[in-house]
């Protein structure tokens, strides 16, 4: 098989979707790779790490679209890629349909076969190509809310940590899971005030044994949460239904009852944001403000440390995507029932329910 690996198009995307160890095993295996000049360099590799693996550099993103039999991206297509992806090309990456309706239009137009990271789901319903990028987010959520509570960044002027003599930070996390969990790990290091709320009990006792003592578990709901709010210095969302878009749990009048400088980081942005104010920012420009609350809402939270997540990535994605190229999209589904539940978009159907339901279009069972 042919093994596109295009450069990222998006803001400050500096991931690269396969590493010269990587395309050195597809060459091993009989597969051809050809990777865009300059696809690796944000992730600290040079197009001569790639030629020496046994990969082709080609020059431009349109060559590598013509060639491939199989695209390996990490982010979604964005409009400038629409066109260049063909019939019957399988495109393996982060789409995140729920959250846009013109990406979904324009993959079920291409009649590509797209396979989402984040719906291959083991048998235990957890999410393998998601985790390790909800890892790098959930961290990175404590570490850019941090950065944005100091005072020339709009917010409250609050140190997670405190010091002796003054109180710590509260930190408020919404979801308990990967991220959720990750988020509390680091802000607790920090010496914050931490609350993780879920609906989940068997999740929340989980938590709470596992946790240190400055991390209180609460059962999510939507009074607890207004009145946690009001006392909050950052909330990070990290509430994810796989697949489908992300409910709301901050209504913009909520807003009207935090306090000023209170920063909110929603890290469930990829799949719609689960703040009723969140819109996507990218690393560039990664803030807003509404009624004194500040909004981070950066929809590719990693890309920001490629030399971390690209490595934690491809060590989870790269094992399916052989598997694809070895035995075709069509028989690795039916040999692995967790990439089957990847297949979102197929040759012009949507396969993936919850897609479907999220814009009321057609579902066709695959």
């Amino acid at each position: 098989m042919k093994i596109g690996i295009p450069k990222e198009l998006k803001a400050f995307e500096n991931r690269v979707a396969v590493t010269p160890a990587g395309a050195y095993e597809f060459v091993v295996e009989g597969h051809n790779v050809f990777v865009q000049a300059g696809a690796g360099a944000g992730s600290g590799f040079t197009d001569s790490d790639y030629t020496g693996a046994g990969a082709t550099v080609l020059s431009s993103i349109e060559e590598i679209y013509a060639i491939a039999d199989m695209i390996v991206k990490v982010k979604e297509p964005i409009k400038e890629e629409y066109d260049l992806i063909r019939e019957n090309q399988i495109v393996f990456t982060y789409f995140h349909f729920a959250s846009s309706l013109e990406l979904t239009k324009a993959m079920i137009k291409s009649k590509a076969v797209c396979i989402a990271y984040e719906t291959v789901e083991l048998p235990d319903r957890s999410l393998p190509l998601l985790v390790p990028m909800s890892e790098v987010a959930g961290r990175m959520a404590i570490q850019e809310g941090a950065r944005f509570l100091e005072k020339p960044h709009l917010g409250k002027g609050v140190l997670l940590g405190g010091v002796p003599g003054v109180k710590p930070a509260h930190v408020i996390i919404i979801g308990g899971g990967i991220v959720g969990a990750q988020s509390a790990k680091i802000a607790a290091g920090t010496g914050a005030r931490v609350t993780i709320l879920d609906k989940s009990l068997p999740r929340l006792r989980y938590l709470s044994d596992i946790m240190p003592a400055n991390v209180t578990t609460r059962y999510s709901d939507a009074h607890t949460v207004k009145e946690l709010c009001k006392d909050a210095d950052l909330i990070v969302g990290a509430v994810l239904i796989a697949g489908d878009k992300a409910p709301q749990v901050i209504s913009r009048e909520l807003l009207k009852e935090m306090q000023a400088g209170t920063v909110l980081v929603d890290v469930a942005i990829d799949q719609g944001g689960c703040f009723e104010t969140s819109r996507p920012t990218t690393h560039l420009d990664p803030v807003f403000v509404i009624d004194d609350v500040v909004h981070y809402c950066v929809a590719n939270i990693p890309g920001a440390v490629p030399m971390t997540s690209t490595l934690a990535l491809t060590n989870a994605t790269f094992p399916y995507a052989l598997s694809i190229a070895n035995s075709g999209w069509e028989e690795a589904c039916r040999q692995r029932e967790d990439l089957r539940k990847g297949l979102n978009i197929l040759k012009g159907d949507i396969v993936y329910k919850a897609v479907a339901h999220t814009f009321g279009l057609e579902y066709k069972e695959y």
